[in-house]
C-alpha cells in the first residue's frame, strides 16, 4: 500500500506545479489526413482497423481546443483525454487501461496502438475493439512501419494527448519527448532506479531480482526521457520475494501490482492530478483530498 502523506517540500511552503499544457508546434502546415494522404508518397502508413474520415492534421493545441468546445456543448465540463498506448507484446497493461477507460476508472480513451510488431498480442487486441494500429519504426522484421515524422504526425491526427509505454521495448526517439513533454509514461517490473536500463525486460528483471538476493521488488510507473528507465517516479508498489522464488511466480505478483498502480497512474494523469514538486518530482494528488499527496 502507498502511504498518502503530504511531501516535505510541501510542508515547508514550497509551491508545487500542475502538469503544463503539452508544447505545440506554432505554423505547422495542415496535411491531408485518410484517403487523401495514402495518395501521397509522404503518407502515414499505418494499420486501421477502421479508417477515418479525410480530416487535417493539426496542432496538438488546436485539437484540444476543439475537444473542449465539444465537450462544454454537450455539458460534461470535463475532457476526455485521448491515449496512445505503446506494446511490443501480449499488452496485459493495456488491456488494464482499456477496460479501466471502457468502465469510467480513467476520464480518457485510447485512440490509438502502436507496436513494432504487428502480430503481437496487444497488436490484435485493438484490432479486435476498433482500435487504430500504427506500426513503429520501419525495420526489415516490419517493412510497413513508419518513420518518426510520420508517427508524431498520426498521433496529431488523434489528437493524442498522453502517450502510454506498455511492454514497448523500442527506444522513445527525442523528437516524440520533445512534442510530449511531461506526458509520457512508461510502467517497468523493478524498483527503480534498481533493475533498469537497457536489456533489463521481462523475465530478465525478475531473474536478477532473485539471484541479487533483494527481499523486495515491484513495479515502477515513471515519466520518460531520453534513455531507458531514468525519468522521475510517479508510483510504485511493493511485493516481497521469497526465499523459493522463480522469476515466473516473481513476475506474476508483480503483474497483478502493475495492472493495478498503472491505472491508478493513468487515471490521475487524466483528471489532471499529477503535481510537480520543484525539485521536479511529480506528486499524485488524492481524489478524495487535494492537499494530500499519495
Amino acid at each position: 500500500m502507498e502511504a498518502a502523506v503530504a511531501p516535505p517540500a510541501l510542508r515547508q511552503g514550497s509551491s508545487l506545479h500542475t502538469n503544463p499544457a503539452p508544447a505545440t508546434r506554432p505554423g505547422q502546415t495542415p496535411r491531408p489526413w485518410g484517403l487523401a494522404a495514402n495518395r501521397q508518397a509522404n503518407a502515414v502508413r499505418c494499420e486501421l482497423s477502421r479508417r477515418p474520415e479525410p480530416r487535417l492534421l493539426l496542432p496538438r493545441a488546436a485539437v484540444a481546443a476543439q475537444q473542449d468546445a465539444g465537450d462544454a456543448a454537450d455539458g460534461s465540463g470535463s475532457r476526455r483525454k485521448r491515449l496512445a498506448v505503446f506494446v511490443s507484446g501480449g499488452g496485459s497493461n493495456f488491456r488494464a487501461i482499456h477496460e479501466a477507460a471502457l468502465g469510467g476508472t480513467v476520464h480518457g480513451d485510447v485512440v490509438a496502438l502502436v507496436t513494432d510488431k504487428p502480430g503481437c498480442g496487444g497488436a490484435e487486441h485493438a484490432r479486435s475493439n476498433g482500435i487504430p494500429v500504427v506500426v513503429f519504426p520501419k525495420s526489415k522484421s516490419a517493412p510497413e512501419g513508419i518513420l518518426v515524422a510520420e508517427l508524431l504526425d498520426a498521433l496529431r491526427g488523434y489528437g493524442v494527448d498522453f502517450v502510454l509505454l506498455a511492454g514497448y521495448l523500442k527506444l522513445i526517439p527525442a523528437e516524440l519527448i520533445q512534442e510530449y513533454p511531461r506526458s509520457i509514461l512508461n510502467i517497468h517490473p523493478s524498483l527503480l532506479p534498481a533493475f533498469g536500463g537497457k536489456g533489463f525486460y521481462g523475465s530478465k528483471v525478475h531473474k536478477a531480482v532473485i539471484a541479487s538476493g533483494a527481499r523486495y521488488s515491484g513495479p515502477t510507473v515513471h515519466f520518460v526521457d531520453e534513455h531507458y528507465d531514468t525519468g522521475k517516479t510517479l508510483a510504485q508498489r511493493v511485493v516481497p520475494v521469497f526465499a523459493d522464488d522463480t522469476p515466473e511466480l516473481l513476475a506474476a505478483r508483480v503483474l497483478h501490482e502493475e495492472h493495478q498502480v498503472y491505472v491508478e497512474a493513468v487515471a490521475a494523469l487524466c483528471e489532471d492530478r499529477i503535481a510537480w514538486r520543484d525539485d521536479g518530482v511529480p506528486l499524485i494528488k488524492s481524489q478524495l483530498n487535494p492537499d494530500v499527496y499519495l
